[in-house]
């Protein structure tokens, strides 16, 4: 039986119709209905050999661009569409498939296995002069063998944490232990027994796709061990604020120094969880991809050895459990510096309150001498007043020769009239003015 060549899926691409069935097409639907074709899964016959790797290119697609341009300059092969998400080059000896993703690339090189040395025939695309368009994350070495007594190479693994399992109803075993080799690269083994191509190459994407985004998923840990010692700090420094506003007396100018060192903690706080919101989320998403993929694969034991899924949920889970209690603790904390922020400003807002209470009392106490020192003035004002107009009176009846001689009589009667008189405009003048500002007031 003549082996079939493996069939380079990734160039075909749906082509989009302005119509359908004769009618205008949505704008978005050639796209929408084309994603599902958008990351076709290779056509695999045994025995097969896959090594893929997967870089970190920040979402930078000119890096991709130029790895790609270079194996076609020297593979003699034409360029791929670069625009696409998953595309490929394909020579005499084997195929390379670039698939981009939001934060990384994945570089699939796959070809017939050498029946002496079981490696990839032909050369690698990844020697002579590759250059990776970003530092690797995860490295992979697939060999998908047929399923006989010779191949079955469980003793290449290490029996501490070899996984083996019987998968597609038993029409195939899958083994790996998720330990590097000398070149750093994971070691998967298939053992296909009447597998199609095309189930066979759905299986190794899936095996691919777990060893690669556990790998990402995890990728957080590390960070989580920085975090828990910082938030460790500001919780110990909370704590420590909190006690001071409890214990003492803190004055105006101690609260602003509290409130300060309160506020740059919510802000340290909150610049990290913004640094690292991207990092979290992302493993969330990679650990329920793997958890999807594991589930898919209805793994059946093998005696005496552990499953992909048990291996993995083991060491896995625990650590995604670790990101998210740390998630937690960012949230909590930040709640905790939310209340004690709120807290501290009340606290401070009543000390204000006080100070503008006591500021109106002693506003109102200099208001009340101002109109005692008001008052006094208008009655001395009043005596003064009168003595100049009786003052004007006089000379003006010393004038008048009919009444010259009785000038000192009138003048006696004309004190206290002209005083009375004053005092009356006076107090008229003055309610007034208070009846002038009492409608100011109540509009």
């Amino acid at each position: 039986m003549k082996e079939p060549a493996n069939i380079n899926t990734t160039t075909v691409q749906p082509t989009p119709t302005a119509t359908v069935y004769g009618m205008p097409a949505y704008a978005d639907r050639a796209a929408a209905v084309g994603e599902v074709h958008a990351r076709p899964h290779l056509l695999l016959q045994a025995p097969r050999g896959i090594l893929q790797l997967s870089f970190m290119t920040e979402g930078d697609q000119a890096r991709d661009q130029m790895a790609m341009s270079e194996l076609s300059h020297r593979f003699g092969v034409a360029e791929p569409d670069h625009a696409t998400p998953l595309h490929g080059v394909t020579w005499d000896e084997g195929d390379l498939h670039c698939e981009k993703h939001t934060e990384f690339s994945t570089y699939l090189w796959c070809a017939s296995l050498d029946s002496k040395t079981g490696e990839p025939c032909g050369e690698n695309p990844f020697k002579h002069g590759f250059v990776p368009p970003g530092p690797v994350v995860s490295g992979i070495r697939l060999r998908l063998l047929p399923w006989m007594p010779e191949t079955e190479e469980a003793d290449r693994f290490d029996p501490a944490s070899l996984c083996y399992s019987l998968v597609e109803n038993g029409s195939a075993a899958i083994l790996t232990d998720f330990r590097q080799d000398e070149d750093g690269l994971t070691q998967i083994l298939i053992l296909a027994r009447d597998l199609t191509p095309a189930r066979a190459g759905a299986l190794a994407q899936r095996l691919l796709e777990i060893e690669t985004y556990r790998t990402l998923a995890l990728l957080s840990l590390p960070l989580t061990r920085s975090m828990t010692s910082e938030l460790r700090r500001m919780e110990s420094r909370l704590a420590a604020i909190t006690d001071e506003m409890c214990t003492s007396l803190v004055e105006r100018r101690d609260s602003d120094v509290l409130l300060s060192e309160l506020t740059g903690l919510a802000a340290e706080l909150e610049a990290g969880v913004a640094a690292n919101l991207y990092r979290f989320g992302a493993s969330r998403a990679y650990y329920e991809i793997v958890e999807e993929r594991l589930a898919a694969l209805s793994e059946v034991a093998v005696s005496g050895y552990s499953t992909w899924a048990d291996f993995l949920q083991r060491r896995i889970a625990p650590a995604m459990r670790t990101c998210q209690s740390v998630k937690e603790r960012q949230a909590k904390l930040s709640d905790k510096l939310t209340r004690a922020i709120a807290l501290l400003r009340s606290w401070i807002d009543v000390e204000l309150e006080r100070q503008n209470r006591d500021l109106l009392a002693s506003m109102n106490n200099r208001a009340k001498l101002q109109l005692r020192l008001q008052q006094t003035v208008e009655g001395l004002s009043v005596a003064a007043i009168s003595y100049y107009v009786v003052s004007l009176l006089g000379y003006l009846l010393k004038g008048i020769p009919i009444v010259h001689d009785s000038v000192a009589p009138v003048m006696a009667v004309l004190v206290p009239a002209v005083m009375l008189t004053i005092w009356w405009i006076v107090r008229r003048i003055r309610h007034a003015h208070s009846d002038t500002a009492a409608e100011e007031k109540s509009s």
